[in-house]
């Protein structure tokens, strides 16, 4: 079976000696080849920097990202032109879950397209790339998404 590996480093430093309202939620994760490492923290909710990026956020970037990189492969596949993709991506951390987790990750896609293209197509192309979305089959909280589909001006 043909896989792929990914590997993250995470590091942080401080002192946890003063309990827990007072370390720092801050810290790096790294992830070769990219050249690139993330500074994150808790979300400011749980004593974090609002600066940076959290896990939560990464979860639901991750969801958008893949679903947007699995439907301009799916659209490039079938030779249909796509002009602009652009995805507002939310959820909730549900703390009164058990255990806590995310809601539903929803992601609300607007696909531009020329003038005359089928807008039926476009959408099956979304639904077809949701099916094969890496990181929406691997998530343990549905994945929903919304396409609305739009001529270029």
């Amino acid at each position: 079976m043909a896989s792929h590996s990914y590997e993250t480093h995470t590091r942080w430093s401080g002192t946890t000696a003063g309990g827990i309202r007072s370390y720092s939620r801050n810290h790096v994760i790294a992830s070769p080849p990219a050249a690139v490492d993330l500074d994150l923290s808790a979300d400011p909710s749980f004593r974090g920097d609002p600066a940076r990026w959290n896990p939560e956020q990464l979860i639901v970037a991750a969801a958008a990202s893949c679903q947007m990189l699995s439907f301009l492969g799916a659209a490039a596949r079938a030779g249909v032109t796509i002009l602009g993709y652009e995805d507002t991506a939310a959820s909730r951390l549900l703390l009164e879950a058990e255990p806590a987790r995310l809601d539903t990750v929803s992601l609300d896609v607007i696909v531009t397209v020329p003038a005359g293209t089928d807008h039926g197509e476009i959408e099956q192309l979304a639904h077809t790339a949701h099916e094969h979305c890496y990181v929406a089959n691997s998530l343990a909280v549905p994945v929903e998404v919304t396409t609305t589909v739009v001529d270029e001006e």
